[in-house]
């Protein structure tokens, strides 16, 4: 996942894209990993997607979506409400997600802006827990946004402790390994309470996991697929799926 503020974004994410999986040793893939039997697929979108065709999205395979709702504290994804209500309506479960930029306001900021506009969380059944996506700086060569690793996992404290104030849950933590080990210098301070939602485009399998994470409660196997956005999977079952969201 990345930025989508730009109408270029979406060659500049499959460039970024393609050398993140080169960087974490994968391949960019044609079809499911072989791990992926009997696990819930779905995808996540954002306004590179548009307006989404939700039943095609149902029949193609598709149990779960996170859709984009905001970056930064000031950048809203304009398609969000077709995409996120539209998504439920279709019978998936669905959840939203927010693109940190850590350099340019706190956590806490970033996060009742995120939750004020999409990223609330509701015990239905059919709401993901909110999610952040903290990764690569896309807009600078400054990979961390210039911030120390001890000011990095103290911004994710506090963007995720006003989630849990405004919403009741702690996010999911989007990131891969090789972010997450450069620029938080492998914390272990998120793996008890945050669920891992990571990226790692390979065949094989999740790979090595960042922090103190011993498992993976998402994958996102690859940018591109039969579902629109990127390839997602859950590591459980639907009924697991399911008691995940109503938290």
């Amino acid at each position: 996942m990345a930025r989508d503020r730009q109408p270029s974004r979406h060659r500049s994410r499959l460039i970024a894209s393609s050398i993140t999986a080169l960087a974490l040793g994968g391949t960019l893939l044609a079809e499911l990993p072989a791990s992926a039997a009997g696990k819930p697929k779905g995808h996540d979108v954002s306004s590179h997607q548009k307006d989404v065709n939700w039943s095609r999205s149902r029949s193609g395979g598709a149990r779960f979506v996170y859709v984009k709702a905001t970056e930064s504290h000031t950048y809203r994804n304009p398609h969000f409400t077709q995409q996120y209500t539209g998504s439920r309506d279709a019978g998936l479960i669905r959840g939203a997600y927010h693109f940190a930029v850590p350099d340019k306001s706190s956590g806490a900021k970033q996060a009742a802006f995120f939750v004020r506009n999409g990223g609330g969380w509701s015990g239905d059944g059919w709401t993901l827990p909110p999610a952040l996506d903290i990764e690569y700086n896309p807009y600078s060569k400054k990979k961390c946004y210039g911030l120390s690793r001890t000011r990095m996992v103290g911004w994710i404290k506090s963007f995720s402790n006003e989630v849990k104030r405004l919403t009741g849950r702690r996010p999911v933590i989007y990131t891969n390994a090789n972010w997450w080990n450069a620029c938080t210098g492998g914390s272990k301070a998120f793996a008890a309470d945050h669920a891992l939602w990571v990226a790692h485009y390979n065949s094989s399998g999740a790979g090595r996991l960042p922090g103190g994470w011993q498992y993976w409660t998402f994958w996102q196997y690859d940018n591109s697929g039969r579902l629109p956005g990127d390839q997602n999977l859950f590591n459980g079952s639907m009924k697991q799926l399911k008691r995940f969201a109503r938290g």
